[in-house]
């Protein structure tokens, strides 16, 4: 008999500090003695959300989990309410609905009592929800509102249903852990719809992902564009407990008309509908020249072969009579069209150094500069050199020492674009923000730019008698 599939246990996109150590395992032994069985992409969570650093202290005092709905996200929260339990902590679980909040405390309550714990104190007034247990720590259950929290003092904060967190909820409860010795903060819920209130979740996840957020740590399950309902590899893709206790024939009833919210609460995508490029148009605009300014030196070639293997991009950077870098796109293609074109261009061309970046392509280009004869040895950059090169071109525009003519397909892929994270320790690189913008044309920018605004001008030598 044919093993049944099953949902993809891995994020599609994920920010993890690396660790050794994690109480994680602790929670899931915990867990498991109420009779439930936590499924493998929910132990890899609660160990990612656990771990901590050398002082034994969390390595992530915030982390976000948005996984679509009805996979059990909140059993990962009750693991790690359980296990604060345990550990003598005070935690406040904070949710957009009072009905939301109440069938979190039914739920850990009947956890509680199954794994044994003796309770101390248990209310079940809706909105005022409290579990506390001898000997160890307390649970306190609240619907968010724009003072809730205030004055009270607590280590971990549950905020569920992230997606409506506003931020004068953020600026009511992001205090109550402040004097906590080890705070932590957990996000969890879906993407937001069109209607929905809250910013604080996309935000978190945008600064997060790019790199911008300290000692933060998220992990998505999610499509990066609108997919058809109808696709099943979609569907286990994104349904982690597919296969396991969420069911073909479930999702299949959930298919409707409405296929952009089909695509936010079941495939878990994040719609780009209230999302702000990394660098506005206006940012780009403002260093742009009405004509090519005066330049001086050879060129500098930034070539990207794209993420997915399908294009490839090349730009040029060259030196202003007045000390600022000047960059041009030249073309992007299909790599199915071959390399050629860029070849001659280089041939052509004064060149005075060529980058090349994307594993999918780098050889093949290299291969065809030796046939040709383009006896410039390329430049192929490390992960640290690439974050160096982001950071530059960002910089570059702020700065104004870098300079364009202003062309369309520049325009559209920068001011279009979200920052993603690269490495583990905080450095960015550039996503297109848009379905059918190809990415690799600005990081041939960023490429051309790096080499030549990091390259030091030889000064002629002067004898005099």
């Amino acid at each position: 008999m044919a093993e049944l599939r099953k949902g993809s246990q891995i994020p599609t996109r994920s920010v993890v500090l690396p660790y050794t150590v994690s109480y994680g395992p602790d929670a899931i032994k915990t867990y498991n003695t109420t009779g439930r069985k936590a499924l493998p992409w929910q132990e890899e969570q609660i160990k990612n959300i656990m771990a901590v650093n050398g002082a034994d202290e969390w390595l992530h005092t915030s982390y976000g989990l948005a996984v679509p709905r009805q996979n059990g996200k909140n059993e990962v929260v009750t693991m790690r309410e359980l296990e604060g339990l345990k550990r003598g902590e005070r935690i406040l679980h904070t949710a957009h609905k009072t009905s939301t909040a109440h069938a979190a405390w039914d739920r850990l309550l009947r956890l509680v009592d199954l794994a044994k714990m003796p309770i101390k104190s248990s209310y079940k007034a809706m909105g005022k929800e409290h579990i506390e247990i001898f000997d160890g720590g307390l649970v306190e259950f609240r619907t968010r509102t724009a003072t809730g929290g205030l004055g009270e003092s607590y280590d971990l904060i549950i905020i569920d249903e992230a997606q409506e967190y506003r931020t004068d909820h953020e600026s009511a409860l992001k205090y109550v852990i402040s004097a906590s010795e080890n705070p932590q903060t957990i996000y969890t819920g879906t993407p937001p719809t069109p209607v929905s209130s809250g910013t604080v979740f996309a935000n978190f996840r945008q600064k997060t992902l790019s790199g911008e957020k300290i000692n933060s740590g998220w992990s998505e399950w999610s499509v990066s564009e609108q997919h058809d309902p109808y696709d099943k590899d979609a569907w286990y893709m994104t349904n982690p407990s597919l296969g396991y206790f969420l069911k073909e024939r479930t999702i299949l009833d959930e298919v409707g008309d409405e296929i952009l919210d089909f695509n936010i609460q079941r495939l878990g995508l994040w719609s780009t509908y209230n999302l702000k490029s990394a660098i506005s148009e206006a940012e780009w605009r403002d260093i742009q020249e009405d004509k090519v300014p005066d330049l001086k030196g050879k060129l500098y070639a930034g070539i990207k072969f794209g993420h997915d293997g399908e294009n490839v991009a090349m730009s040029v950077a060259v030196r202003t009579q007045d000390g600022r870098v000047f960059v041009e796109a030249i073309d992007c293609r299909s790599v199915r069209m071959g390399v050629n074109w860029i070849v001659d261009f280089l041939k052509r061309a004064d060149i005075k150094d060529i980058v090349v970046d994307g594993k999918k392509g780098q050889q093949l280009l290299i291969d065809a500069m030796k046939d040709y004869g383009v006896h410039k040895q390329a430049i192929l950059p490390t992960v640290a050199e690439i974050v160096a090169a982001n950071a530059a071109f960002e910089q570059g525009i702020y700065d104004h020492t870098l300079c364009h003519k202003g062309q369309p397909s520049l325009v559209q892929a920068i001011s279009n674009c979200e920052k993603r994270a690269i490495g583990s320790r905080g450095g960015f690189g550039f996503a297109a923000q848009r379905e059918g913008i190809e990415i690799a044309l600005m990081d041939s920018v960023i490429l051309a730019f790096w080499r030549c605004h990091s390259t030091k001008e030889r000064k002629k030598q002067r004898n005099s008698y």
